[in-house]
């Protein structure tokens, strides 16, 4: 399945979800989906992006690391979908945008948290989305700078 279809399927699960538990399992789903996407653009993504592509993947996996790891069957695991990424600039777009929702419902439990251990899991992975959507924001930037320098060969070619 495509990258922007699966992360307008996490928007959806997690804005639908209700209980700290629940949220809890797509806070982890959409850090997975981070990691895949960024796994593949590290791999076969522009080149002027695999840096921070991998180091996207290595932060969203701390994001699931932090958390406790939810009991999913196969067939429910968004990550493992992820067949295609057609449109770089999009995916990215939309990944920001689902990371920065993760943030939010992440401080909405911590602040509710009833023991330490649910408010530090909640703190790491805040720390870990917030430092996942600065990565984006970066590969995002570097998109727009190769494409304004393509601009101006389009128009002499």
């Amino acid at each position: 399945m495509d990258a922007v279809r699966l992360i307008l399927a996490s928007r959806r699960a997690l804005a639908g979800s209700g209980e700290a538990p629940v949220i809890l399992t797509e806070v982890w789903q959409a850090q997975a989906l981070a990691q895949a996407i960024g796994s593949r653009l590290a791999v076969s993504g522009p080149p002027e992006l695999r840096g921070e592509a991998l180091g996207l993947t290595e932060l969203a996996g701390r994001g699931c690391g932090v958390l406790d790891a939810p009991e999913l069957d196969p067939g429910d695991l968004r990550a493992a979908q992820l067949t295609e990424l057609a449109d770089a600039h999009e995916a990215l777009v939309g990944l920001g945008g689902l990371l920065g929702e993760v943030g939010i419902a992440l401080v909405g439990i911590a602040s509710s948290a009833a023991d330490e251990r649910t408010y530090w899991q909640c703190m790491e992975a805040i720390d870990a989305a917030d430092e996942s959507r600065d990565r984006v924001r970066e590969m995002l930037r570097k998109l727009a700078a190769r494409e304004a320098a393509a601009l101006p060969e389009r128009e002499a070619g």
